[in-house]
């Protein structure tokens, strides 16, 4: 995916679907992203989550993200399971 550096916080960037089949405790799943990373998540709907920009981006300075969403059951123990968002940062003239 591609975000242009001027986006403003809160722009969505993905959304994603997770799902686990199992009943109970075990079939609850929780998200969450590297730390350090100009992005966020916010759960939207049941099993749906976006990710959003949390602070300006800068091209100039980092020109690709890769961000490692993570997904654990409630399981004991729980099962994970993770993807790689590969994000390009796309330039704005700054002058």
């Amino acid at each position: 995916s591609e975000i242009s550096e001027d986006a403003t916080s809160g722009t969505v960037v993905a959304l994603l679907h997770v799902q686990d089949r199992d009943s109970g405790v075990n079939g609850e799943v929780r998200c969450s992203l590297d730390k350090d990373v100009p992005f966020r998540l916010e759960k939207s709907f049941e099993d749906y989550y976006r990710v959003v920009t949390a602070r300006e981006l800068d091209r100039e300075q980092v020109s690709e993200y890769n961000v490692t969403v993570r997904a654990a059951d409630g399981g004991s123990p729980p099962l994970q399971s993770s993807a790689v968002l590969a994000l390009r940062v796309l330039d704005v003239n700054d002058n």
